[in-house]
């Protein structure tokens, strides 16, 4: 399934996070599909090569700006019809070694980004924010009005506040939000999580593997083109516009999870090697580590998207791409 917006759904779009895995995957997309294009990165994770196709094309501009940066966003984005949301830390796991990016990158920067498309007159928005906000949540699968726990992680805890702006901001000046609870999202351009970090320790010694935890950890995953396709899927409904306060959620994710040493055993059999496993032992990798993610997608297949790889397939299409692209093993 390839949905194609509208002409008049999305004329010119602003997409923070344009140089980063999901946000230049996105950029292409949407230039596939005839729309124009506005970039906006500070390339503190992104990389100048995602954006080599998109820098050709006539349609779109890059803007190197932060989403701190108030007034620059304020004027990237005049004239705009759509804002994707994506730029964010997501160092999840390095997260208590500077309590204060994560507040910043996540938090402040929705708001500017919120402040900036009022300004500007700018309300339809689509933001990525996490499965990480349920916590380790007590229903599994878990739904989209499952209760909040405590939160774990200041990534999380950043992300549901990012959340609570654009709620009060569709409530209060008539926006128009779509928010994506992602899984770890998996394919082409790849520059961050397990399977780069256990593809790149196989690279330098492919006789040992260490892992972070017991490898039983179960998390779900999604392929790049499945999450893009389910944005601009539910986008095009504007199923947000019949919501009683503007704003519609949805859970990205497949309808399986696997365990680490799952992951490991696909990673392993797909290079060839058959490694000593190491690991680090508990159930969790790091402090604020969820062991179990497996979000419930039946809202967002309910209104016709699916799947098309499996996790599996997923962390194959994602080691080829690191295989065939060396250089990005040193850039994170």
């Amino acid at each position: 399934m390839h949905i194609r917006l509208p002409p008049r759904c999305m004329e010119k779009i602003f997409v923070t996070g344009a140089a980063g895995f999901i946000g230049s995957n996105l950029v292409d997309r949407l230039l596939s599909d005839g729309k124009t294009v506005i970039g906006f990165d500070n390339f503190s994770t992104g990389q100048n090569e995602f954006l080599a196709s998109a820098l050709k094309h006539p349609k779109f501009k890059l803007i190197n700006g932060n989403c701190l940066d108030l007034p620059a966003l304020t004027e990237g984005m005049a004239g705009c019809d759509f804002i994707f949301h994506l730029a964010a830390n997501a160092d999840v796991r390095f997260g208590l070694e500077h309590p204060g990016k994560d507040f910043q990158q996540n938090a402040v920067a929705s708001f500017n980004v919120l402040e900036a498309m009022r300004v500007s007159g700018v309300k339809r928005i689509a933001f990525s924010s996490t499965g990480s906000v349920y916590g380790e949540a007590k229903m599994i699968p878990t739904p989209e009005d499952a209760p909040f726990p405590v939160q774990t992680s200041l990534y999380a805890a950043s992300k549901l506040a990012a959340e609570g702006f654009i709620h009060a901001y569709c409530e209060g000046y008539g926006f128009e939000g779509y928010i994506f609870r992602f899984v770890s999202i998996l394919g082409e351009r790849y520059t961050h999580g397990h399977v780069l970090d256990f593809y790149k320790q196989l690279v330098e010694h492919p006789e040992k593997l260490k892992i972070l935890g017991d490898g039983t950890q179960s998390k779900s995953y999604l392929y790049i083109n499945d999450c893009i396709e389910a944005m601009l899927h539910v986008i095009n409904l504007g199923t947000a516009k019949k919501a009683e306060h503007r704003v519609e959620t949805y859970n990205l994710g497949t309808d399986e999870f696997c365990q680490v040493n799952d992951s490991i055993g696909w990673i392993c059999a797909q290079l060839g090697v058959k490694p000593k496993l190491e690991y680090s032992g508990g159930k969790r990798g790091w402090v604020g580590d969820n062991p179990y993610i497996f979000l419930n997608t039946k809202k967002i297949r309910a209104t016709g998207w699916k799947t098309t790889l499996t996790i599996e397939q997923g962390i194959v299409r994602t080691l080829k791409w690191l295989q065939e692209n060396k250089w990005a093993l040193d850039r994170r």
